[in-house]
């Protein structure tokens, strides 16, 4: 077994209670490569935030657990590096089951998250609770879910969301003992968030849609005061990306984030953790793209992957310092 303290990271206990402090949410970026965790520790560096590496089943199955848990050891020594100790946690996005997270808190990693939502009540609180018993026997903090987010991102598929119940909050962290909880207000997984016909169009002809539950949120912090809430499905799907993919022979109809002020905002409740992960791979697809389509008879992987690196090292300063208040809290 490797304790996440070997690899030089964190849980997220601290980190949370200072984010509610300071109204301010940690950004969860998914890494799957290298580019992917040079762009993030690049910007959190920059900016001086503290963040969560998150690693999805779709990465796991890509890069290996082992090489995973070793390049989050080597994102603590390039940061110190590059001038910053920033804290840093490596994060198991969408556990599917009590030997996946066991898994990851043997390998290291320092948060789990267990999704038992498409599970019944009783049943999710029946895993989650038998994951945090593990976890917390190891010093490693645990991310429950109530409710359910539409949308399809590597192994999480839902067709229709389900708001988290409010009346069911506290009896299920006082049951599990989780020390986050994922909520359902309506942010969903994916670039597709939202269907057309769901939005109204502003000024400028962009569709905008249906705003946030924060009624729902707001009822949550009121029956759980002072504890860490998150958001999955948060990216806001920048226009501009969408049309850089689309200009250079992409397919992306329809693609509708979750605008920027409404996070903002959550990021200024018990919101302390968000999850953004489409909006990194529209980023370096756009950018991918507009390289290869204008250099043809380019081959290195290095001329098309380092500028899609530094376009995602920019939109994730953006993030911290603009959207999710993270900038200068390391």
């Amino acid at each position: 077994m490797i304790s996440y303290k070997e690899l030089g990271l964190v849980n997220t206990k601290e980190m949370f209670e200072k984010a509610m402090k300071g109204k301010y949410a940690i950004p969860a970026y998914n890494f799957n490569n290298l580019e992917q965790l040079q762009a993030i520790i690049q910007a959190c560096v920059e900016t001086k935030s503290p963040v969560i590496l998150q690693v999805s089943k779709g990465a796991r199955d890509y890069a290996n657990i082992n090489l995973l848990r070793n390049m989050a050891r080597g994102a603590g020594e390039y940061a110190r590096e590059l001038g910053c100790d920033i804290p840093i946690v490596l994060h198991l996005d969408h556990g599917d089951s009590f030997e996946t997270c066991k898994e990851c808190i043997d390998n290291g990693f320092s948060s789990v998250m267990i999704d038992g939502s498409h599970l019944s009540y009783e049943e999710n609180v029946a895993l989650t609770r038998k994951v945090v018993e593990y976890a917390h026997a190891h010093g490693v903090t645990v991310e429950g879910e109530l409710g359910v987010l539409a949308g399809i991102e590597d192994a999480v598929s839902h067709a229709v969301s389900h708001y988290t119940k409010p009346e069911e909050v506290v009896d299920f962290v006082s049951r599990t003992g989780v020390d986050s909880l994922a909520i359902s207000i309506g942010t969903s997984h994916g670039a597709n968030k939202f269907k057309p016909e769901d939005c109204t169009r502003d000024a400028n002809g962009t569709l905008v849609p249906p705003p946030l539950r924060f009624d729902i949120l707001e009822e949550i912090e009121e029956k759980l005061p002072n504890f860490p809430i998150v958001l999955h499905g948060s990216s806001s799907v920048p226009q501009e990306y969408v049309a850089m993919i689309m200009q250079y022979g992409g397919k992306l109809k329809d693609s509708i984030g979750i605008p920027e002020e409404q996070l903002r905002k959550a990021a200024a409740s018990a919101v302390c953790k968000i999850n953004i992960d489409s909006d990194g791979r529209l980023a370096m697809t756009g950018t991918i793209r507009k390289i290869l389509s204008e250099n043809p008879g380019e081959f290195d992987p290095r001329k098309y992957l380092g500028p899609a690196r530094d376009e995602l090292k920019k939109m994730y300063m953006h993030k911290n310092k603009n959207v999710l208040g993270s900038a200068g809290q390391a």
